[in-house]
């Protein structure tokens, strides 16, 4: 709806956080809507901020539209006792790997479980998150974990649970086909949390090397890396992830970027 905004004569600057018709939950016409929404950004908002290097290169390969590459943030983590999650699921702290996110096909929670499955290990693993108009795909998720009560679904959390989740898990594993930028991942490591993310670019970027990465689509590869993490072999210093992630998606200055783009117009 850009355009109708511009008729009136007012400037105009779009956000575009990923690459959305990309994703597996939209249909043909849906498809082809957002992309139509895309096009109406190229042409009519006087600036354009991205999310990633990978969006902005998109854009300028397929529009030659120049756009403003300006990454989320992240403050400092306050680390929290497992209190809640402790009542609710169980669960205390280093026991478990956590994945934290939108429950939908592209985040590749699929591989996870069945990476995981295929693992012998006492910690537990956790799905936190709920679904995004894809509660089939989450049905499905549960059917295949049916009778396993070594794997815990929590729907959707918020506030101190999940404050709690970040701070007390073992591992954090993002194993997306498909991100803007990760915010989850930025959260994560804002906790000092170990990492590992499947190998596309935008994860890559978020976390460098202060991350194990697999290959993203292979379970076995994902398990392998999942056996190295959990056997302790692949460890970083909580401290150096958390300063690394504080220094580099710092609020302040993204905030004062983002500024500088809307004070230009």
């Amino acid at each position: 709806m850009i355009w109708l905004p511009k008729l009136f004569g007012k400037k105009c600057v779009a956000t575009i956080h990923g690459l959305d018709h990309q994703r597996a939950k939209w249909g043909g016409f849906a498809k082809r809507y957002i992309l139509f929404g895309e096009k109406m950004a190229v042409k009519y908002a006087d600036e354009i901020i991205v999310l990633s290097d990978n969006v902005k290169q998109y854009f300028w390969n397929t529009y030659k539209r120049e756009t403003n590459y300006i990454p989320n943030g992240v403050n400092r983590a306050e680390r929290r006792l497992a209190d809640i999650i402790k009542e609710k699921y169980d669960l205390e702290k280093d026991e478990y790997i956590l994945y934290l996110g939108r429950i939908v096909p592209e985040k590749g929670i699929h591989y996870l479980i069945d990476a995981y499955m295929q693992l012998e290990t006492d910690k537990r693993l956790v799905i936190a998150g709920g679904a995004s108009d894809t509660d089939e795909y989450y049905s499905k998720l549960k059917e295949k974990c049916n009778g396993k009560d070594n794997i815990i679904f929590t729907g959707f959390v918020k506030g101190q649970e999940l404050e709690e989740l970040y701070s007390n898990a073992y591992l954090y594993c993002l194993p997306s086909h498909i991100e803007g930028m990760p915010i989850s991942l930025l959260e994560a490591m804002s906790y000092g949390l170990n990492c590992l993310i499947s190998d596309i670019e935008e994860n890559v970027q978020v976390a460098e090397e202060y991350a194990t990465s697999f290959k993203m689509g292979n379970v076995n590869d994902l398990e392998e890396k999942l056996k190295q993490c959990i056997g302790g072999k692949k460890r970083i210093d909580s401290e150096k992830l958390q300063q690394y992630i504080l220094n580099k998606y710092d609020w302040d200055e993204i905030v004062k970027e983002t500024e500088g783009v809307y004070k230009a117009k």
